[in-house]
């Protein structure tokens, strides 16, 4: 490990909107296309500290080769939190997906969600979540696929609930998903499911293709008690201000409704992932002030 801070961060009141970006872990060895930041895991963190991120949504593919706890000390270490535990990275680099189209491959998939459930409980990360990950219902060939879906999560869900972690599913634009592309989609779902654990992760960009009032869906989520989790992307996923969603309009609505968890950029690395990284937190910090510090850096 390289530097490392001492800050503690304090923040204006007890439960503010927090700031965080989708960063790759040492297991991952391909590229996924909306992780942010250079360099090794240690200076990546050391990055996002000093941009004035306040979390980390760690991209994990093979939580198994990880050592949890040295990435949690490593974590602390910065100053950042986890924010979430993504399950984008699993199809990108095993081709493993809920809904993929050999049936016997489907239980390796389960099996892998349960072991991101069971490291998000070991990093202290409050979710998971399920985006790509899920595939589609077309892949499998079968009518019945979607109700399997809600088995799996059932299981899944039971299974957090003993863990201490959440569950957020993202609803996705209609050319990456064919199950699950709005707010309302999601609800039904969750409501199938059953499950307190839960919950939805709203993306701004594919919000923004979907959704009738894209800024109205955090409002429809956070009444039913179900937004869990956000990610930024302006509407042509590259960092908020490069597009026309309005980040002003949601920082409000959010705010109004006393959302106070993470918006965690989840965006095209363009012009490259420092770059974008710096773009998007100096835009956010502008609508989602930051934490004091109440120590300087070692």
């Amino acid at each position: 490990m390289v530097s490392h801070h001492q800050n503690q961060k304090k923040y204006p009141d007890d439960n503010p909107l927090k700031i965080s970006l989708a960063i790759l872990t040492p297991d991952v060895t391909v590229e996924i296309p909306v992780a942010l930041l250079n360099g090794t895991f240690d200076e990546r963190l050391g990055r996002a500290f000093r941009l004035g991120y306040d979390g980390v949504e760690l991209m994990v593919a093979r939580p198994a080769e990880l050592n949890a706890a040295e990435i949690s000390l490593q974590i602390k270490q910065h100053a950042l939190k986890v924010s979430a535990i993504s399950s984008g990275a699993v199809y990108k680099m095993d081709k493993l997906s809920l809904l993929c189209a050999d049936q016997t491959e489907r239980p390796k998939a389960v099996a892998r969600l349960l072991e991101l459930v069971d490291f998000a409980a070991l990093v202290g990360a409050p979710l998971v979540t399920i985006g790509s990950f899920r595939g589609k219902l077309a892949w499998t060939g079968n009518e019945d696929a979607y109700n399997y879906f809600v088995e799996v999560l059932k299981l899944t869900c039971a299974h957090a609930v003993k863990q201490g972690v959440l569950l957020a599913i993202e609803p996705l634009n209609r050319y990456e998903t064919d199950v699950i592309h709005t707010v309302s989609e999601a609800l039904t779902l969750i409501n199938q499911v059953g499950s307190p654990a839960l919950g939805v992760l709203i993306d701004t960009f594919h919000a923004n293709i979907e959704e009738a009032q894209p800024v109205e869906s955090f409002r429809k989520a956070k009444q039913a008690n179900r937004l869990f989790h956000i990610h930024l992307g302006d509407s042509n996923r590259l960092p908020p201000g490069q597009g026309h969603f309005d980040f002003v309009a949601m920082v409000a609505v959010l705010q109004e409704i006393g959302y106070s968890g993470y918006l965690s950029a989840e965006l095209l690395p363009q012009p490259d992932p420092d770059r974008a990284a710096a773009m998007t937190i100096q835009v956010m910090r502008k609508l989602v002030p930051g934490p004091d510090f109440v120590e300087e850096n070692e």
